[in-house]
């Protein structure tokens, strides 16, 4: 018995017999049917129990990784495992029935005794197989096996597929047998036990039964098992023997024979066969896919013979293939057992996905049912639907294998169709999705099903046949107050305006509205109908279903029954009543009767009506309807309302585009697009000149967001989810409800009660855990009693992007999949790997072999059918992603007269040129990649992958522009990770980037090189080394606007594209092969890629994924590792910097630099000691810098860049504490960071900390050291030869010095900086600085009052914000145009426009996390509203901006907010004192220390002093305090002359004289300049005007308290 494992050839007639016993393959191929044959055998029915529950668990998994490859992986082990004992043994497996298998050894009867031996032995090794063991899911797998012996027929029956069965006594006794046994035994049936060889079988009697269970063989010590075993297989026809010994099986030998092919053939199923021609791997159709299930048994009257009961099973399976076939069902399994046979069907399999499907098999199971009802020898018959996720896939052995379904559906729809027999039965699922009316099924009694727990409510369905049921289809109007229709308002215009013209001009009009499946059609035209009514309008309003297309006039029947009011009534002779009072002007008594049919009452018939022909009869009723309808409409409006119209009726339609010509009505239709052409009367409706056909869009992100609040019953959902649903659903309601259950019913949703953002305790869990607001205020709780506000969050651990569509949204996808080519087909699931958005060079690049003109034809034609988007640019699909296919009309009329077949042509010729232009593609919808997707095995998909990494790696670096680095500085140095071996040219590249060259051509800026001692000389003043500095900059740009090798290069910055279609799908891939350390590579690449391009909150999501593999690597030693958990840290002390969580960054840098050796003290003595240490260290570097000594290795300079960015900004951290202790701790790090850079021997990096350490000077008042630091980094860029990276050097000593010079109140110089260093930006494009140069530039002119050269610098930014939409430029603008009315004294934009952009853009995810801009927004919104005392609008900005308050930085931005911020408490204070709030000259005090420590911990910048002085003077005046008043406004003016501030002085001068002034005009109160305020366009032509409008400044009202200081 020692059977090898040879391998059999790949021949296609192999592969066909693996799906087929030897009974068949072996067998006689006689063209009659049905065919019997009649032989004798031992039969094996082997029942394997917990499969089933194990395929329900993979089909309802959360995420994705949960694919079919694991389930077939297990299912297989198991089921090859008994496969492999049973051909050993010598039997033929019949049958695979799910988790079931039925075999056969055919012998002479005289055998069957030594036969029933050899089986139990079998059936022994098998139990021995399972008794202790556990899959490695969990799950305990055993087995329950019956044996029987006897007579056995085999019937062939069918006709273009066939089909077998065994059948006899034999069968019915091995189900029996299998049915008594439990698990882990085995039963004999009786008269196995009556034929077997009882010597050598112990058994175990069972109470009252003859079958007996088997304990063991009993072979005596003497007994030579082996050779009686091979005895025995020498009988068997086909038993592997001689050369063939080392096989299984003896079909896996057979040799190329078309005749017995073309035989074999018709016993499989046709997308089988497919797959065997294409010989794709066995596992490929194995996947977890929903299906509907329709079990049909047939029980027969037990008197046929057999055969009598052959020709019944042949007729039977004639006409149920027939009608499957119709509808893409197929029979999957053929079942003879209980004197009953039955057959499973499938609707839904691999390649034969359709629209409809669970309706389809409704239907066929209703014809089926009628049909096999009239077969004469059957009895009853019983059918079971059921639909959902089952396991569809290849189960069994290498040599013996079936396409079978196995899971919980499969059992629900047997039972069923046991319990319940005589009818048609379907489970709760095909009841609600099936899109018939309810009055179709009848709810059953509940009964207990053996093996199904839980199978919900069961449903009788009564029939298909289209019954008026009036009153049963009409639609409702109710509308519930708190739950609006979101997203329609065009719809709703266009529905108002037509009633109007339909009101006004008394002829007919129709509105039609086209949607999909899930855009919200129903209830849009609900919202129309509450709408339309009205004491004068008759709204009359029905839903169709799928089947009343079928049915004659039914649309028509329906709204007239509503008409003459019979919806009503509940008796025909009720009925009949009404009619007679309706109709007797209209019609002669005689012919009533022909209202029978239509209306459902009893009108004798006379002998007039019987004699009219039924097109006569058809006629008369619509004259009459037509007459009825038009008396109706002089007395009243009448409003037809159609849901579903697409299943309008043929007869209906004609009589609609009669009644519109000739009755005034108003029709509003709903429907999805025809499957097929529109009959001619249809045409002619949508074509008609008083008809507006609608073709309804998606619904926005805000109106999503807004639904999926009002659908949760909460107020906010976090970021994450937002952008989950938004982007799965693509802005389709349906999608996103269908979303939102799934996750509900994986318990992904956490509903708790709303905790405010102050009393949450920070930390970086929760950094970016904001919640999303909807945008409409709609009271969500008018119905609940609780009062509360709850908000969702999500549970823990939960990674949204992985988690597996729902079933419904998968089915859609596999309809669309299933119903394209092949090669379309292929180029989805290869697209599907690389990700939701790819480029077309890695999309071919995995391709498989194809012809790549039909590839390319292929992409057009799904780019056509809205599988895929295709873009020539990033900017393109950021346009896309921005917007969503808004509402359109369409004008069928105009088109009419179009060619329709040139159209065609032309546009296809367009879309393949577009996408071999194009190089991104999207797809379309989320759920096709991720249905796709999980189509593949995962060794496929590993493959795949690795293809993916290997062609991405090439480029996964920083672009041209930037210079090909990485975006962590040496991070490929420090980190060998790369899959593929560079070759020289690349390896070059990066070198060139972080090395420091040795030998550069020279383009010397200045004909002064050998001067350099001269000048920065010592004897120069401030003002002269301005002016060197700025011919510096001047010379630089002429060099490089002469110098055509060092021009920018032609394409900007395409970091962002590298980010998004290279590092990130690194990321993915290397995760999907579990390559960790590959995958946190790239994931810290992409973090510092997106802080480079200031998007924090991105950022900080794959930071998350990042901490997600770093704790899978825990165990990890390596310097390597140790490395990346410090770049790991740095990264989240940055992200946390910028959001201005200090306490938090400060922790996670503090880590950074301990594991890159460079621990920050935490005590003040060892600050001190550490910076005596460091100030020699200083001297050193120095020295050494001037020696020209090499610089460190690669991966020295990597950990030295980390601990340059770490010491950055733990200073900067430190200068915000107003603690004096901590200015010891700012010193410290900022000399430290200088003497890192000064020993990795990059200039670049001296520069930058040459001129932090001064701008750390300046804001500390080191007056000696800030001067001596600019002069460095400016002596250490001169003389330098002019090439790319010197440019980039210099570009950025006029960035920072502009800034610093701005902060510090140099606005002259500061404006000449930003002139030069915004030319530069223009030659140079580097990214991420034109904004905040613009931005520092247009606010030093605004302070000097040049508002000529402020409003085109603002034209500048927005040109910028627009093109690159870009975001947070569109909110500097609207920064600056609101402070232009606060104190600029015009109107650049509205303050409307202004506002709506905050709200519009509030929860940008960008936006959002930009603190220092969201404070200076709602600031400047709130002072706005304090001003007009508006002070409820005022609370709600102030509070929004009091959030943000404590989220510090020493960016601009950030301390003109504050220093706005300031202005509202102040503005408050003023509001408090009229009001005589309680303890306010207590609040007074408090504020004015804290406007006092501002200025004292210098951190803002002396820019923003005079402000301060300002709100401090107010301050004191308020509380009666004119001295410090006089001495503030003193100061603030003095300020203001050195600094050059035209603005601030003006103001403080009409403030002083306000204040002072004897009596006080009212008509200068705020509202009173607002109103008189002047556009920008009217006066910028006129100087006088610009001079005047100084005037337009805000008074600050008097309320002097009655106490003083």
């Amino acid at each position: 018995m020692n059977i090898g494992k040879a391998p059999f050839p790949d021949r296609t007639i192999v592969r066909i017999a693996a799906h087929l016993p030897d009974l068949i393959v072996f067998g006689d191929f006689t063209s009659e049917r049905p065919s019997m044959d009649y032989f004798d055998g031992v039969l094996m029915f082997v029942d394997i129990s917990g499969f089933t529950a194990m395929t329900e668990k993979f089909s309802t998994a959360m995420y994705m990784d949960r694919g079919a490859e694991q389930l077939v992986e297990i299912l297989n082990n198991h089921i090859s495992a008994i496969v492999e004992k049973v051909l050993i043994y010598g039997g033929d497996i019949l049958k695979f029935a799910g988790d079931a298998l039925l075999a056969l050894w055919k012998v002479e009867r005289n055998q069957l005794k030594n036969f029933i031996t050899v089986v139990v032995k079998c059936s022994l090794e098998i139990h021995g197989v399972f008794e202790n063991q556990e899959s490695e899911e969990g799950l305990d797998i055993r087995v329950k096996i019956g044996l029987s012996a006897g007579h056995i027929k085999k019937l062939v029956f069918g006709d273009e597929k066939s089909y077998f069965l065994v059948v006899g006594q034999a069968v019915e006794d091995v189900r029996f047998a299998q049915n008594m046994a439990q698990m882990n035994e085995i039963i004999l049936s009786p008269n196995c036990w009556q034929l077997c060889d009882r010597n050598v079988i112990e058994i175990e009697r069972i109470p009252d039964q003859r079958a007996v269970k088997v304990n063991f063989l009993k072979l005596p010590s003497t007994y030579n098992f082996d050779e009686f075993f091979m005895k025995c297989m020498s009988n068997l026809s086909y038993y592997p023997s001689g050369d063939h010994k080392n096989i299984l099986r003896l079909a896996s030998t057979l040799e190329c024979d078309p005749e017995l092919e073309m035989c074999l053939q018709k016993y499989i199923m046709g997308s089988i066969l497919k797959q065997i021609d294409d010989k794709q791997l066995r596992g490929y159709l194995s996947e977890l896919r929903p299906v509907t299930i329709v079990f049909v048994n047939l029980q027969f009257k037990g008197q046929e013979t057999a055969d009598d009961i052959a020709q019944a099973i042949q007729d039977a399976s004639v006409y149920i293939n027939s009608v499957l076939k119709t509808f893409k069902g197929q029979i999957n399994k053929v079942f003879m057992f209980d004197k009953g046979c039955s057959f499973l069907c499938v609707f839904g399999f691999p390649g034969e996905k359709a629209p409809d499907e669970i309706t389809h098999a409704l239907e066929s199971a209703i014809v089926i049912f009628d049909y096999c009802s009239q077969i004469f020898k059957i009895r009853v018959v019983s059918i079971g639907v059921a639909s959902g996720i089952v396991f569809c896939g290849i189960v069994g052995h290498a040599v013996r294998h079936e396409y079978t379904v196995i899971g919980q559906k499969v059992n629900i729809a047997a039972r069923m169709m046991m319990y319940y027999p005589g009818i048609v039965t379907c489970d709760s699922v095909t009841y609600s999705s099936c899109g018939l009316p309810s009055y179709f099924f009848k709810e059953l009694p509940k009964q207990h099903m053996k093996g199904v727990a839980e199978p919900g409510p069961v449903y009788q369905c009564l029939g298909l046949n289209e019954k008026v049921m009036f009153g049963m289809s009409a639609l409702n109007f109710y509308r519930y107050k708190g739950y609006p229709l979101l997203g329609r308002d065009k719809e709703i215009r266009l529905f108002l305006h037509t009633m109007r013209e339909f009101l006004q001009m008394r002829c007919s009009r129709v509105l039609m509205f086209q949607g999909l499946l899930g855009y919200g059609k129903s209830h849009l035209i609900r919202e129309l109908g509450f709408l339309a009514q009205d004491d004068n309008h008759r709204v009359i309003a029905i839903g169709l279903t799928k089947v009343s297309i079928n049915h004659n006039f039914h649309t028509i029947q329906l709204l007239m029954a509503s008409v003459l009011g019979l919806d009503t009534c509940k008796h025909y002779k009720e009925r009949q009543h009404h009619l007679k009072e309706k109709v007797k002007n209209w019609l002669d008594v005689e012919l009533y009767c022909i209202l029978n049919d239509i209306f459902h009452v009893q009108f004798p018939m006379t002998r007039e009506a019987s004699k009219i022909s039924e097109v006569k009869k058809q006629t008369e009723l619509e004259e009459l309807f037509m007459n009825i309808l038009s008396e109706t409409s002089r007395e009243e409006k009448l409003i037809f309302i159609i849901d579903e119209s697409q299943h309008i009726d043929i007869a209906s339609w004609k009589f609609m585009e009669e009644l519109i010509r000739k009755v005034s009505v108003f029709f509003i239709l709903a429907l999805s697009p025809f499957l097929e052409t529109p009959c001619k009367a249809a045409s002619a409706i949508m074509k008609n000149r008083n008809t507006t056909f609608v073709m309804i869009g998606e619904i926005s992100s805000k109106d999503m967001l807004s639904k999926v609040c009002f659908d949760l019953h909460v107020v906010s959902i976090p970021k994450e989810l937002e952008v989950y649903l938004v982007e799965g659903s693509c802005g389709i309601p349906f999608y996103g409800e269908e979303l939102l259950k799934n996750l509900d019913h994986h318990k992904v949703l956490i509903i708790h009660q709303y905790q405010p953002e102050e009393k949450q305790k920070k930390n970086w869990n929760v950094l970016f855990k904001n919640y999303t607001k909807p945008q409409i205020n709609v009271d969500m709780y008018s119905v609940s009693t609780i009062e509360r506000i709850d908000v969702c969050d999500i549970a823990s651990g939960v990674r949204l992007k992985n988690v597996s569509p729902p079933a419904t949204l998968k089915e859609i996808s596999l309809v669309q999949l299933d119903s394209m080519s092949l090669s379309q087909q292929m180029l989805v699931r290869c697209a599907a790997i690389i990700g939701e958005t790819f480029t077309t060079s890695l999309l071919f690049e995995i391709l498989p072999c194809w012809n790549m003109k039909m590839m390319v034809k292929a992409l057009a034609t799904l780019v056509q059918s809205s599988i895929f988007y295709c873009f020539q640019s990033h900017k393109e699909l950021r346009h896309l992603t921005n917007r969503k296919n808004a509402t359109f009309e369409v004008h069928h009329r105009s088109l009419a007269l179009q060619s329709s077949q040139k159209i065609g042509l032309s546009g296809q010729i367009v879309e393949e040129n577009e996408v071999t232009q194009s190089h991104i593609l999207r797809f379309c919808k989320p759920i096709m990649q991720k249905t796709a997707y999980e189509l593949w095995l995962k060794d496929q998909k590993s493959a795949l992958h690795v293809k993916c990494a290997r062609f991405l790696e090439e480029d996964a670096h920083k672009c041209e522009h930037c210079g090909r680095g990485d975006f962590i500085p040496f991070h490929h140095f420090a980190v060998d990770i790369r899959l593929n071996t560079l070759d020289m040219e690349t390896v070059n590249k990066m070198i060139e980037t972080h090395a420091i060259r040795s030998t550069e051509t020279m383009f010397p800026y200045s004909p002064v090189n050998e001067e350099r001692a001269e000048f920065l000389s010592e004897d120069l003043s401030p003002e002269e080394i301005g002016e060197k500095i700025l011919c510096l900059f001047d010379n630089t740009l002429i060099k490089i606007s002469s110098t055509e090798e060092i021009t920018a290069p032609t394409e900007p910055c395409q970091c962002l594209e590298i980010l998004e279609y290279v590092l990130l799908p690194l990321a993915y891939h290397f995760t999907i092969l579990e390559e960790s350390s590959k995958a946190l590579y790239y994931y810290l690449e992409v973090v510092a890629g997106y802080i480079n391009l200031t998007d924090y909150y991105l950022a900080y999501v794959y930071l998350c994924e990042g901490e997600r593999l770093l704790k899978s690597m825990k165990h990890e030693k390596s310097w390597s590792f140790k490395f990346e958990v410090a770049i790991f840290y740095a990264l989240k002390g940055q992200v946390s910097f910028h959001v201005g969580q200090m306490v938090l960054a400060k922790k996670m840098t503090r880590k950074a630099l301990k594991l890159l050796n460079r621990v920050f003290p935490y005590n003040c003595f060892s600050v001190l000691l550490q910076t005596h240490i460091e100030k020699n260290k200083h001297a050193n570097y120095i020295n050494q810098k001037a020696q020209n000594l090499p610089p460190p290795q690669k991966r020295k300079m990597a950990q030295l860049y980390q601990q340059i960015s770490c010491l950055s900004t733990i200073w900067q951290i430190y200068s915000l504490d107003c603690a004096c202790h901590c200015k010891y701790f700012e010193h410290l790090a900022a000399m430290m960071q200088v003497n890192s850079a000064l020993k990795t021997q990059d200039d670049f990096e001296i520069i930058k900390a040459y001129l932090d350490y001064s701008l750390h000077s300046q804001l500390g008042g080191y007056q000696g050291l800030w001067f001596k630091y600019e002069v460095m980094a400016i002596e250490t860029i001169f003389n330098k030869p002019l090439n790319k990276e010197t440019i980039e050097m210099i570009l950025h000593v006029a960035v920072k010095l502009s800034h610093i010079k701005f902060l510090m109140g140099y606005l002259e110089l500061a404006i000449q900086l930003g002139f030069r260093a915004y030319r530069m930006w223009q030659l140079t494009k580097s990214p991420n600085i034109e904004y905040m140069v613009l931005h520092r530039l247009g606010r030093a002119l605004f302070l000097k009052n040049r508002y000529s050269k402020y409003i085109e610098v603002l034209q500048w930014m927005w040109s910028f914000a627009v093109e690159e939409e870009h975001t947070v430029s569109q909110g500097l603008f609207y920064f600056n145009c609101l402070d232009i009315l606060l104190y600029g004294g015009f109107i650049y934009r509205t303050f409307e426009e202004c506002l709506h952009f905050i709200n519009e853009k509030e929860d940008n995810k960008i936006l959002k996390f930009h603190c220092g801009l969201l404070l200076a927004l709602y600031s400047d919104v709130a002072i706005w509203f304090a001003r007009l005392e508006e002070w409820g609008s005022f609370e709600i900005f102030y509070n929004k901006a009091k959030k943000l308050v404590q989220r510090r930085s020493i960016s601009n931005i950030q301390c003109e907010g504050f220093s706005r911020y300031l202005e509202c408490q102040v503005l408050n204070l003023q509001k408090q004192i009229q009001a005589q709030t309680e303890n306010v000259q207590d609040i007074g005090v408090e504020l004015l220390k804290s406007l006092e420590n501002v200025v004292a911990q210098c951190s803002t910048g002396p820019l923003y002093y005079p402000r301060i002085y300002h709100l401090m003077a107010y301050v004191c005046i308020l509380m009666g305090d004119e001295d410090n008043c006089n001495l503030f406004l003193r100061t603030a003016l003095q300020i203001c002359d050195v600094h050059g501030n035209l603005l601030e002085r003006s103001w403080l001068t009409i403030s002083k004289k306000w204040w002072y002034s004897d009596k006080v005009n009212t008509d200068e109160s705020w509202l009173q300049i607002v109103l008189l305020l002047p556009q920008w366009d009217e006066i910028k032509l006129d100087e006088l005007k610009i001079k005047n409008v100084e005037q337009n400044k805000f008074r600050f009202k008097i309320a002097i308290t009655d106490s003083t200081f």
